[in-house]
């Protein structure tokens, strides 16, 4: 069978102070991996997660990624797993969109992500060292939703950043992947006030989505790890969707 370990690998997630970031990083932890974590809040308390190195920079900095990964390269210098979490959303409804919340959302989502997987990449291939890449895009990529321009505009670009990405590093050993994930309880959707306010708007997500139930981080770490191990080897410039089933019909379930 092929190997589902991680052990002898060492991954640097961004994003990983709460949510899906933090659910994959204990994911790539309980695979056997030496982790790195990174946000700008409070490093995470979990028991498994509390003693690991926790590096804060602002990605939307312009020197972001590379003062990141020398940091990261400095505690974990075996360093070959990068997963691309790091993101936000910022919408207002279109015709009030200001430039600033645009930038925003592209600078963080698109921007970081791009010159992130740019200078890892770099340092792998200075080491003569293979790698592996997974970033965090969204069902978004695929399919609008109601004022989320930029940030469906934001997640449909890593979508084909993947893709491109995975061509451009697949003679130098370096797979990139992402995953998609659909309605996902965060502490972000959890703050969101139209799940508690809006009739009814719970109930509709829940019969829109095939298995009936909004997803967890914790579902979302499963198939990003994989995409980190050696079974996925011979796997690279996809994306797997994780949504319950979001997407597979066009009607809720009647009821």
């Amino acid at each position: 069978m092929p190997d589902f370990s991680l052990s002898h690998h060492a991954a640097l997630v961004t994003g990983s102070s709460r949510g899906i970031g933090q659910a994959i990083a204990t994911g790539l932890v309980e695979a056997g991996a030496d982790v790195v974590l990174h946000g700008l809040e409070d490093a995470p308390t979990d028991g498994r997660l509390r003693h690991l190195p926790y590096l804060k920079t602002d990605l939307t900095a312009d020197d972001g990624a590379t003062r990141l990964l020398d940091s990261a390269f400095e505690v974990r210098p075996e360093l070959d797993v990068l997963i691309c979490n790091a993101g936000g959303f910022f919408d207002v409804p279109f015709l009030r969109m200001p430039r600033e919340l645009w930038e925003k959302t592209l600078r963080l989502n698109v921007h970081s992500t791009y010159f992130l997987i740019q200078e890892f990449a770099n340092r792998l291939i200075a080491r003569k060292r293979g790698g592996t890449i997974v970033v965090t895009c969204s069902t978004n990529g695929f399919q609008a939703e109601y004022d989320s321009t930029a940030y469906d505009t934001s997640k449909g670009a890593l979508v084909m950043m993947i893709r491109s990405t995975a061509l451009s590093l697949a003679e130098h050993g370096i797979r990139v992947n992402g995953i998609a994930p659909g309605f996902i309880h965060t502490p972000n959707s959890a703050a969101d006030n139209s799940l508690r306010n809006v009739p009814g708007l719970r109930r509709a997500l829940e019969q829109k989505i095939a298995m009936g139930r909004l997803g967890t981080p914790e579902d979302c770490a499963g198939a990003a790890v994989f995409l980190c191990t050696p079974a996925a080897a011979y796997i690279t410039g996809q994306i797997i969707v994780v949504d319950g089933g979001l997407t597979l019909g066009q009607l809720p379930r009647l009821e």
